[in-house]
């Protein structure tokens, strides 16, 4: 009998020492009740308890946790029916509102955000809820935090996972996408066509200022050879002229350009005899003599005049 007192005293004193004493883990917060009513929050570390008194009631983790949501149907504003999911994050803050301000706080954030993702779906149309997620996440992360606020939360994220649309309306984004695509290829072909043929164009042009430019340099150069041939030759004319002027001047000259004349009168007549069928003889074709005296006498005006 006495031993099985015994054994009952350390049973008793083993459970009072487990309700005397506890130990709350690090991010993490305890609600003590006393009696059944709210005493204190425990934080991370070791307290000691009344047994029997004291009891913890609620354990909550302080962590930030990730709740999914599960999917739904929402109806745009232009009448389309899309399934959306997508991930809720949150924190609790005040362990004493998460624990008595409400029931089930995962559920109940969740529900939440479900009821405005269909409120926030159903203000955009179909288009704009693929452009839109950062507007729509943002929204019911306010409107969330607003309503959790007496719960001890803090709502910190919201993303949405998946936008589904149906079938149908796949196909005709696809077809949508597809022909965009197209589009868009052939306006980048025909700017590629008309930039080639910008870059012909713009070569002709060059080639033809070139070449007018390569022929008016030509022309410049033909002219002014033209022109230092024309001074050349007048020179040399000039200085054969006054060389043939020299020569008349000096003993015997006047004799050698008659000479000459003669010469020169008579290779002309022959060549003017072998080139026509029919000649005009001068009267005084005989008389070369007097010819060339005649032209002599022109020589010796020039030279007395010069």
């Amino acid at each position: 009998m006495e031993y099985i007192v015994s054994i009952g005293l350390v049973i008793l004193v083993v459970v009072t020492l487990i309700k005397t004493a506890r130990i709350v883990p690090q991010r993490q917060a305890f609600v003590i009740e006393r009696l059944g009513k709210y005493s204190r929050t425990l934080s991370a570390g070791f307290h000691i308890l009344l047994p029997f008194i004291d009891r913890v009631a609620y354990k909550h983790s302080l962590k930030e946790v990730a709740i999914d949501v599960p999917p739904q149907m929402c109806i745009t504003k232009d009448n389309i029916a899309i399934e959306i999911d997508g991930v809720l994050y949150m924190q609790v803050l005040d362990a004493k509102k998460a624990s008595y301000g409400i029931e089930n706080y995962h559920f109940a954030s969740a529900q939440l955000a479900q009821t405005t993702l269909r409120s926030e779906i159903g203000k955009l149309e179909l288009d704009k809820t693929f452009e839109e997620r950062d507007t729509i996440n943002a929204n019911i992360i306010d409107a969330l935090d607003r309503a959790s606020d007496p719960w001890g939360l803090k709502i910190t994220r919201y993303e949405i996972a998946n936008i589904t649309p149906p079938k149908s309306v796949q196909d005709a984004l696809e077809k949508q996408m597809r022909a965009e695509r197209e589009r868009r290829s052939q306006i980048a072909l025909s700017e590629g066509e008309r930039e080639a043929a910008i870059n012909v164009a713009e070569g002709h042009k060059q080639q033809v200022i070139k070449e007018s430019e390569a022929q008016k340099l030509r022309q410049i150069n033909e002219a002014e050879g033209k022109a230092q041939e024309i001074t050349l030759l007048a020179t040399a004319t000039s200085e054969g002229l006054r060389q043939i002027a020299m020569a008349i001047n000096e003993p015997g000259g006047a004799d050698a350009v008659n000479l000459r004349i003669a010469e020169q009168y008579v290779k002309e007549f022959g060549n003017l005899a072998k080139e026509a069928n029919t000649m005009i003889i001068p009267n005084n074709l005989a008389d070369i003599g007097g010819t060339v005296a005649s032209l002599g006498k022109v020589l010796n005006q020039t030279k007395l005049a010069s």
